[in-house]
């Protein structure tokens, strides 16, 4: 019998819409290992979306490394995680579709600043034991594609479409596909909820504002959603993977969480080595999320093989030649030989037991599966006290260095790097550690993923906090014209901001909290690369904010009043700029990007163009309707317009043409 949500015999049309789809999702793949060939991608649907050397890469990406696999003589063995690779967009798909090439950088790593196409793939893994079958089993992949990291819509959708594929085939891609065609558009920032055949998936989706550049949102969309920092409401998502189990993942390394979260801050090279892929990936996706509300802009592999086309170029690093920035997720101790020059290696998890079946588990409200899935959830450890015997096992770790896990899987960090920051410990005095009882575990983590996520939240806020000064806005001062440019926000130089910050400081939060050496900290940050993505996305969002607001002054103004009070430069001036901003908004309709009120705009604004042009002189309104675009705009019956201490005119508009 089927475990989904809905009958598998529903009737529902196999056709789809490609472009549609491609809102939530790119693909679903189904992908077999086979013993002779390797990996073979049997079923992708849609058809034809995928370039031949995507789908050997996403094939490769969508199993556990041999090194990896313990030996599990459970009947079946199922787990789930992620992989994000760099789509081949120079070359043809199968549906004859050409993308504009991206060029990678000289160590093969992407930039995450350009709008370069990245895929995530979600996948379910079934590792079935069986002595009659050649190795004694087989393995199969179910993978959902999409553009947009919404790990809280794909793995509680991976627990439905992954046992159904294994029950009825092709059809359940077909199945899923068709409901998914049926949701609205994604609305980042936001609680969604998505239907699923008779189950409903409640999902929040994280802001726009902090989804990379290659997610295909653009400045203008990421300014509407800037969530403000609300220390007492964890329900609002603040940045990528706000649902992933951040004290889970670090349990065993808690007090090195402030370390980590400086080498993601100013953006230096990671390899976070686990034992499983769901390990990493959670690990991975942990650290992503510690850096929130900040853009992460710094390229990361949840789970990276040795067949992903950048592994060549990171492998071919000399020794001494800087490493570009990027987190890279391993299970494959070759790693630690391979890229021996990358400075930061952080082990995380533990071995699995030797039996492991994934449970179809229920949906909470915020989209997480309350089901443990292997990786997803809590080692089953107590919460490690702080002792000098565990002193001492730090300092042994750190004089044997990485390669020391070759031979045992043990959690630690290894970097050189001296943080500036200072683990705090009331934080971590807070956290609770709930015994092995897997409801209280549960439990547990709901309560710590949100004591340590407020907390480092609220870190980054007061970090970015004096920045703020370039994203002020301004208004039109009372009684002044908003028919004018507004003013640019404040430019920003890095030594100015330097100079003025080592004067003023970086608040009490921060100075709290850090070192002497904190404008060390900043002027890292500032030279990361980090920082200039997101500087120019929030000077992006606070410019259309200002326009906002002037545009909102704009509607409100009396026009009849305002250009009584204005000198006849100021009135041709006015003149121009309400016609300008016309222009823009037809263009805005033009383009799909007009807003809910962009008609009611455009009707605003040429009544405010057509009395401007009412009390300019004959000789100017003749200049002004010479251009036809222009006499367009002011088309319309005549107009009588008294203004105090100025002459009646009766103005009729005519063409450029019209004798004179």
């Amino acid at each position: 019998m089927s475990r989904s949500p809905f009958s598998a015999r529903t009737e529902m049309s196999p056709s789809v819409d490609s472009e549609s789809l491609q809102k939530w999702i790119v693909a679903f793949c189904a992908i077999r290992f086979d013993l002779e060939q390797g990996q073979l991608m049997e079923e992708c649907y849609p058809q034809g979306c995928l370039s031949h050397d995507e789908e050997l890469e996403i094939a490769y990406s969508s199993f556990p490394d041999s090194v990896s696999q313990h030996q599990n003589r459970s009947s079946i063995h199922d787990c789930i995680f992620f992989f994000r690779i760099r789509r081949h967009l120079s070359e043809q798909t199968g549906n004859g579709k050409e993308f504009s090439p991206k060029s990678l950088d000289e160590k093969g790593v992407a930039d995450c600043t350009n709008a370069s196409k990245f895929l995530y793939g979600y996948v379910f893994n079934r590792r079935r034991h069986d002595e009659r079958l050649k190795r004694g089993g087989e393995q199969k992949s179910v993978v959902i594609l999409s553009h947009s990291p919404y790990s809280s819509v794909f793995r509680p959708l991976l627990q439905i479409v992954g046992p159904l594929f294994f029950d009825i085939g092709k059809k359940a891609l077909e199945h899923i596909a068709a409901y998914v065609l049926k949701w609205p558009a994604p609305v980042p920032g936001k609680v969604m909820d998505l239907p699923i055949g008779n189950a409903t998936l409640k999902v929040n989706l994280p802001p726009s504002h902090s989804l990379p550049v290659e997610s295909g949102v653009s400045f203008e969309e990421a300014a509407s959603s800037v969530a403000p920092f609300v220390p007492g409401n964890q329900s609002v998502s603040h940045g990528l993977f706000h649902d992933s189990d951040l004290f889970g993942s670090f349990r065993g390394l808690l007090l090195q969480l402030w370390l980590l979260w400086e080498l993601l801050l100013i953006g230096e090279p990671m390899l976070i080595i686990a034992p499983t892929p769901p390990q990493c990936c959670e690990a991975v996706a942990s650290l992503v999320s510690l850096v929130a509300p900040l853009l992460c802009s710094v390229d990361f592999r949840p789970y990276f093989t040795i067949h992903d086309p950048a592994f060549a170029r990171l492998n071919s690093i000399q020794e001494g030649e800087a490493f570009p920035p990027v987190i890279l997720g391993v299970t494959n101790l070759f790693f630690l030989k391979a890229l021996y020059s990358i400075p930061h290696v952080i082990s995380v998890g533990s071995p699995p037991p030797n039996s492991n079946k994934l449970p179809l588990a229920t949906r909470s409200s915020t989209g997480r599966i309350s089901g443990r899935v292997e990786g997803l959830g809590f080692q089953q450890l107590s919460l490690k006290r702080f002792s000098p015997s565990s002193l001492l096992n730090v300092v042994k770790l750190q004089r044997d260095g990485p390669l020391c896990l070759m031979t045992e899987h043990k959690e630690a960090v290894w970097s050189t790097y001296s943080a500036t920051t200072k683990p705090d410990t009331s934080i971590l005095n807070r956290l609770i550690d709930a015994g092995v009882s897997p409801r209280a575990e549960e439990s547990m983590s709901v309560v710590n993923n949100e004591i340590l996520r407020r907390h480092f939240l609220e870190l980054t806020t007061n970090f970015l906090a004096p920045f703020s000064l370039y994203f002020r806005t301004t208004t039109p001062l009372k009684g002044s014209s908003p028919y004018v440019d507004p003013p640019p926000l404040p430019p920003f130089n890095a030594d100015e901001f330097l100079a003025s910050l080592s004067a003023r400081g970086p608040g009490k939060f921060i100075l709290k909290r850090m070192r002497s050496n904190w404008l060390e900290l900043y002027r890292r940050f500032l030279n990361g690369p980090n920082f200039m993505p997101w500087l120019q996305r929030r000077r992006a969002i606070a410019k259309q904010e200002q326009d906002r607001l002037w545009k909102q002054a704009r509607m409100k103004t009396d026009i009849q009043k305002l250009i009584s009070r204005l000198s006849e430069l100021e009135i041709v001036d006015s003149f121009n700029v309400i016609e300008r901003l016309i222009q823009g908004e037809i263009q805005l309709q033009k383009s799909g990007k007009g807003g809910v009120d962009s008609m009611a705009t455009i009707q605003k604004l040429r009544a405010d163009l057509q009395a401007v042009y009412n009390v300019l002189s004959k000789d100017l309104q003749e200049l002004m309707i010479s251009n036809p675009e222009r006499a367009s705009l002011l088309q319309g019956s005549p107009e009588v317009t008294k203004l105090p201490g100025r002459p009646l005119i009766q103005v009729t508009v005519v063409s450029s043409t019209s004798p004179r």
